[in-house]
């Protein structure tokens, strides 16, 4: 057993030392330098094994072990080669080997020899990594991040060359980078990276009109000054545009449409047109814009292409855009999605269009329009959707998609305004817009004021089987006291209105509907030479009628509105009286520059078939006040009673003009205000009143905040020197 493992622990010894021979039969033949000066051969682990083998075994390279006997001995292999490899015999190469067999080898581990225990760990490298949050990201400074922090900003002028003559100038002041750094350098080296970028800046701007030979150099010079000394830093970007790119060609790929020019027509470029980038972007976006109103709402405008030719005398470009017109559409169904907030019942009182007509993106986005006018919805959304079905005309019908999500129903809102005359007054509501779906509103109104204070109730239903169509039915009661008068009124009405809104202003507008109003009040018996209450009962048919071209509800600013009111009345006080009030109004807005406005005001109104003393004082009509006569107090012209206290009479004049100046969301008003109440049922111009004064406005996304001051030019005993009103919206 022992003799056994010998010969395998030779069997290793040989297979070591066989490695340099093999490498030298290998090598060119050279014979091996012999004799004294001979150099002595490093020894090896392979050469100190060779020579303890030498000394173990004398007869040196004769075999240790035959050739059948070693072939005995090796173990039989396996044909499988994906089969696992034999485990190896720990210390295969030296068990059963005595000290007396081997000459250990010290230096260098053999075979089988044991590992040498671990070295000590260094403690440091046991600590845990610093947290990312207390790492220290500060770069260490080095000497060129230091040799110029001690140096001082330089200063430098910009001055820009060929730019001028394009009418670029401008333009390129507002995108420079050495504009941008306003004239101020860390060092030369900034100033000169600022430089480049405004030479690609400078191209692009050249580009765009067409000159796209364009090139552009930005130099650095330091000026000398008067004294022989460096002067100022002169950044110098020069543009050189070269020569103008013209269209050669104008070519459409598009399918056939109907008509057949319509894409064409809607493309406003022609040949020897400058290839000018803001224009050509704009010809294809009135593409995208008119196709849509002309039945082909899923157009689609493709990627231009401009073939360049600087080769001929005339630098020229071919242009050509494909176009995806889609199919041509009819107008389809409504259908609906999201927050159900209207079923399609009341979606369909909406659109202005009937299903089988041409389509029109902007009858679409009226119906958008006309659904955020119901302030019922955060978000809506109308997308038309093909069906595939045949509409009329070989046209393919398209449903419109309404996306709905649902608002907040409730609101609260309120107002503050003063007068002289009128004193403060607070208004304060509340509003639910859908508590009897759909669309019907219910608002609750405080009034509370140094002269009126009361309480409303109202129910709106908002586009009562069509569209803009209002009912409204108001219960209200109300204290009001003022020199002309001091009433307590109880109102019932109802009206259907065909009303403007915010967002969609109409020409023609009115109202009509019924009142019955019933009130104590104070008035002045003549006949009895004092005092006394009364009870009125009157019923009413309002109408009014408008025609409105002016640009702006809250702030016109062109145009004009034409009003008329009539209300067929009949008074219940001792007996029955019937009469009627009307009033007829026109404004008008003229524009003299882009920030001064004139707007004037002419208003007359007349009460007929009833003595002024048998009409109810709070039916009467009084001039004077914020949306009078500015200047005098609140209803503070016409007849007086012997008291000093107004009455009132049956007819009224009324003339205003102002001049409106506008600057940013500021303005200035001068204005002079005239007009006068009368006994009689018809006004004169006679005995006229005049008012002066200036006033300021806030102009807000809700419109103006009004602060008028004025005083009456021909001054009364009693009369006020100074009056000021506060408002939200224009006098008129």
């Amino acid at each position: 057993m022992a003799a056994s493992s010998g010969r395998h622990y030779w069997l290793a010894v040989a297979l070591v030392a066989a490695t340099p021979v093999a490498a030298q039969l290998n090598k060119p033949g050279t014979a091996p330098a012999q004799g004294p000066d001979a150099p002595k051969p490093t020894p090896t682990l392979g050469a100190t094994v060779s020579a303890q083998a030498a000394e173990v075994d004398p007869k040196g390279n004769q075999p240790i072990v035959p050739e059948s006997e070693f072939d005995a001995a090796m173990p039989a292999l396996s044909g499988d080669i994906n089969a696992p490899l034999e485990p190896m015999p720990k210390d295969a190469a030296t068990q059963g080997a005595t000290p007396s067999t081997v000459t250990p080898v010290t230096a260098t581990p053999v075979l089988g020899e044991a590992l040498p225990p671990p070295a000590t760990e260094n403690p440091q490298l046991a600590q845990p990594l610093v947290p990312l949050s207390a790492f220290n990201t500060q770069p260490l400074e080095t000497a060129a991040a230091t040799k110029d922090r001690d140096l001082p900003e330089i200063r430098y002028e910009t001055v820009v060359k060929g730019l001028d003559e394009l009418k670029l100038a401008d333009e390129f002041k507002g995108l420079s980078a050495l504009r941008e750094g306003k004239g101020k350098a860390a060092n030369a080296t900034q100033v000169a990276a600022r430089g480049r970028e405004d030479e690609a800046l400078a191209v692009r701007l050249m580009k765009s009109l067409g000159y796209y030979d364009a090139t552009a150099v930005s130099t650095i010079a330091q000026e000398k000054g008067a004294d022989g000394q460096p002067g100022r830093l002169v950044a110098t970007v020069t543009a050189s545009p070269g020569r103008l790119y013209r269209l050669s060609s104008v070519t459409i790929d598009a399918q056939p449409t109907v008509p057949a020019d319509l894409v064409r027509r809607n493309l406003p470029l022609k040949v020897g047109d400058p290839i000018e980038a803001a224009r050509i972007q704009g010809a294809e976006a009135n593409v995208s814009l008119q196709l849509p109103r002309n039945g082909y709402p899923f157009v689609k405008v493709g990627e231009r292409d401009i073939l360049l030719d600087d080769q001929s005398p005339t630098p020229t470009g071919a242009y050509t855009l494909p176009v995806d017109t889609g199919p041509r559409s009819t107008f389809g169904k409504l259908v609906s999605a999201g927050d159900p907030v209207f079923g399609l019942d009341h979606l369909n009182v909406f659109p202005r269009f009937k299903e089988g007509q041409l389509y029109d993106v902007q009858k679409t986005d009226d119906l958008r329009d006309a659904l955020v006018a119901t302030g019922l919805f955060s978000g809506v959304a109308v997308q038309p959707q093909r069906t595939g079905r045949p509409g009329p005309d070989g046209t393919e019908q398209v449903d419109l998609l309404v996306t709905q999500t649902k608002g907040p129903p409730r609101s609260l809102a309120g107002e503050v305004g003063y007068s002289t005359g009128q004193g403060f007054t607070a208004q304060g509501s509340w509003t639910h817009r859908n508590l009897f779906p759909p669309e019907g509103a219910l608002i609750g109104t405080v009034i509370a004021g140094t002269q009126q204070q009361g309480l409303s109730g109202t129910f709106r239903r908002s586009n009562a089987g069509k569209r803009d169509r209002t009912f409204t039915a108001i219960a209200s009661a109300l204290h009001q006291n003022y020199d002309a008068f001091d009433a307590f009124t109880g109102t019932l009405s109802a009206r259907w209105s065909y009303d403007s809104t915010p967002i969609w202003q109409k020409k023609f507008t009115y109202f009509y509907g019924g009142e019955l109003v019933g009130s104590n009040e104070r008035v002045y018996d003549f006949g009895r030479g004092d005092y006394r209450r009364r009870n009125f009962g009157i019923a009413a048919i309002p109408l009014q009628a408008m025609f409105d071209t002016s640009n702006d509800l809250l702030n016109p600013t062109k145009g004009y509105r034409l009003k008329l009111n009539l209300s067929p009345e009949t008074a219940v006080s001792g007996g029955v009286r019937p009469y009627a009030r009307t009033m007829v109004e026109v404004t008008g807005y003229y524009p003299v520059t882009q920030s001064i406005v004139i707007a004037g005001r002419a208003r007359g109104g007349s009460i007929q078939g009833i003595d002024r003393d048998d009409l109810a004082p709070s039916r009467r009509y009084y001039g004077g006040g914020g949306g009078s006569v500015r200047g005098y107090g609140y209803q503070r012209l016409g007849p007086f009673d012997p008291n000093g206290n107004p009455v009132g009479g049956r007819s009224l004049n009324e003339f205003s003009i102002e001049a409106r100046y506008r600057f940013g969301n500021f303005g200035i008003v001068p204005f002079v205000d005239a007009g006068n109440s009368y006994e009689s049922s018809f006004p004169t111009a006679s005995n006229l009143k005049f008012g002066a004064g200036i006033g300021g406005r806030l102009y807000t996304n809700f419109g103006p905040l009004r602060i008028d001051v004025a005083t009456p030019l021909n001054k009364r005993p009693g009369d006020s020197r100074v009056a000021l009103y506060i408002s939200i919206g224009q006098a008129f």
